[in-house]
């Protein structure tokens, strides 16, 4: 596999395309590379299938030549890190996987980063790469994210870093992170919006057939991926069970009896094995299930609110905002069934 096509947009006048870079070393995630390269080399001025490229992307490696994936597939680096002039590139991202996250970075590529913050618009990472960057101590004194998975590390390790373990992505100034591989694609859609508009955005988006272009203020997790951490069989089953009544009132209470638990050894149990106390995964689960309904059904906000437990709009307005940062109206505006283009 090689990078996009580079050679094809030489010709085009240097004022009219930005040049966008994936640095991917030994053992990194092919996907956090692919999919924002994908986007980017794909994006046009005009959002058009035919219209001017408004990208040129590249891969750095340490080293010139194929980059072996985790899968051990490999990519072609067109350029080594030490052949690299930071100053050429407006868009720089750190991919990551097994390579970013267990590896000590290389010094000539922490350097490089450093140099890069103050001279490239934007410097970020996809998934662990943030490890890259707080490693060269970019993400010192800022907010940031990586893949939930990881945030704990991450924030354990780099006590100067803000970590936002629930976050899709962050932007801080000029530096973004984003969470898990896929997430890498919404962080660079939201950056091709912020150069081209959201119109052209969005005609990339339905062009690669993506679901839906996702706020990065979105959880990156849905209830259900929860569900897979519990390491207890009845927890897990008490679970099941929740999000097939979460228009029951679901208290404390209520799931300690069915539980066969006392109120507070319930609590203590549940929090330990789910990482969340009973109370927060019941309001993460309603807002998943009323987000699915707002992106599918044609039913009254009010409506969406009663069936999945909130008992009326305005606490379900107030959950959405803690959760995933935005209303149930402009959620549905953005992502519901008539949605034409992404809300501003």
């Amino acid at each position: 596999m090689t990078n996009n096509p580079v050679s094809t947009l030489t010709s085009l006048r240097p004022e009219c395309v930005r040049r966008v870079a994936l640095i991917a070393v030994p053992g990194f995630e092919l996907l956090d590379v692919a999919g924002p390269l994908s986007l980017f080399g794909s994006a046009t001025h005009d959002g058009a299938v035919d219209g001017s490229p408004a990208y040129q992307c590249h891969v750095i490696g340490l080293n010139s030549g194929p980059v072996t994936a985790s899968i051990g597939a490999a990519l072609n680096a067109d350029t080594a890190i030490g052949d690299a002039d930071p100053e050429s590139y407006d868009t720089v991202l750190v991919a990551g996987g097994v390579g970013a996250r267990e590896v000590v970075p290389a010094p000539s590529l922490l350097a490089w980063l450093r140099r890069a913050v103050g001279t490239v618009r934007r410097v970020g990472s996809v998934c662990t790469g943030a490890f890259i960057l707080a490693e060269a101590g970019v993400l010192d004194g800022r907010r940031a994210t990586t893949h939930w998975r990881h945030a704990g590390h991450l924030a354990a390790g780099y006590l100067e870093i803000r970590v936002e373990p629930d976050r899709i992505y962050v932007q801080d100034g000029g530096i973004w992170t984003s969470a898990g591989v896929t997430s890498g694609m919404d962080m660079a859609l939201a950056m091709i919006a912020d150069d081209l508009g959201r119109r052209a955005a969005l005609e990339l988006a339905k062009s690669k057939v993506m679901y839906m272009h996702r706020p990065g203020g979105q959880s990156q997790f849905s209830a259900e991926l929860v569900l897979q951490t519990a390491d207890e069989p009845r927890l897990a089953r008490l679970q099941g069970w929740m999000f097939e009544n979460l228009s029951s009132s679901l208290t404390v209470e209520e799931l300690a009896e069915r539980a066969a638990m006392s109120p507070r050894n319930f609590n203590r149990v549940f929090t330990r094995s789910i990482g969340v106390s009973p109370a927060r995964f019941v309001e993460r689960a309603r807002v998943d299930a009323a987000r699915r309904r707002l992106e599918g059904s044609g039913s009254s906000i009010e409506a969406v609110a009663h069936d999945t437990g909130f008992g009326n709009a305005e606490r379900m307005r107030r959950s959405f905002l803690r959760q995933i940062g935005i209303a149930p109206s402009d959620y549905r505006q953005r992502f519901g069934p008539r949605t034409t283009e992404i809300a501003s």
